[in-house]
């Protein structure tokens, strides 16, 4: 099942995603699921963020070949780090190049858990029962003042625009061997299978539910394959222009215009 967000005509809703239609839910996705009113065709309405999480998790260095390419050793437990909610925007929306930080702007395609109920302290056999499905996520990440400039990373990976998820929430979905790829302007910059993750989705739902409790619509960024922009040789960093889609087999494309801060 497909649950998307959207607007129409001012209104903001959820709704179920089947072929070429929506039909509102009656209520949040985050309960029973019950459509109202007929089908609208899906060109009728602009896709949103699924979700406006309360919280962005993201998990770093979770793909050996990702790892392997920054010269990093696999990290013993999942690295959690936080991108604050401004970060979000939807499919089709902008990613804006910030004026204090507009030259070495990255993208890290990621598979995206989306929690679906309160949840603390799970086990791992625990976890995936808490989902309510997966979406595309780009973890665009400001390089200089992630990796040199604060040497740490909530600036580099805060600032607006920096975390597009969309088109929508699958929820019947396994998430552990799909097929992940980013698009820049027509070219393959990154491509995987979430095979490659050092730690799957269940792991990390249980790791993070033990650091901290996950509330319902958490979104989780589980980590980015190999090929991102500043391991290349030379750097690849996005520019006004450019348009990069992310894809998840099983889910579909999230896709994003460049622009620079006005």
């Amino acid at each position: 099942m497909k649950i998307a967000r959207a607007s129409r005509n001012g209104e903001v809703f959820h709704g179920i995603v089947e072929g070429e239609h929506i039909t509102r839910l009656a209520g949040s996705p985050f309960g029973t699921l019950k459509t109202s009113g007929r089908p609208l065709p899906l060109n009728s309405v602009k896709l949103l963020s699924p979700v406006c999480p309360p919280n962005i998790i993201a998990i770093g260095l979770n793909y050996k070949a990702h790892a392997d390419e920054t010269g990093v050793p696999y990290p013993p437990a999942p690295v959690i780090f936080i991108k604050s909610t401004n970060t979000l925007c939807g499919p089709g929306d902008p990613i804006v190049l910030p004026a204090m930080a507009p030259d070495e702007v990255d993208y890290e395609c990621e598979l995206c858990i989306i929690i679906g109920r309160k949840t603390k302290n799970v086990s791992a056999t625990e976890a995936l029962g808490c989902v309510l499905g997966y979406t595309c996520g780009n973890d665009v990440s400001a390089r200089d003042c992630q990796l040199r400039l604060d040497k740490q990373w909530a600036r580099g990976k805060s600032f607006d625009t920096f975390c597009p998820l969309g088109p929508w929430i699958e929820t019947d979905l396994r998430p552990d061997a799909l097929a992940i790829r980013t698009v820049l302007n027509g070219k393959v910059m990154q491509e995987s299978t979430t095979a490659d993750m050092i730690f799957g989705c269940a792991e990390l739902v249980s790791y993070i539910s033990r650091c901290m409790t996950l509330y319902p619509g958490t979104a989780i960024m589980t980590g980015t394959p190999s090929g991102v922009g500043f391991a290349r040789k030379p750097p690849v960093f996005l520019r006004p222009g450019d348009v990069v889609a992310v894809t998840v087999d099983g889910i579909g494309t999230l896709e994003n215009r460049v622009v620079s801060e006005v």
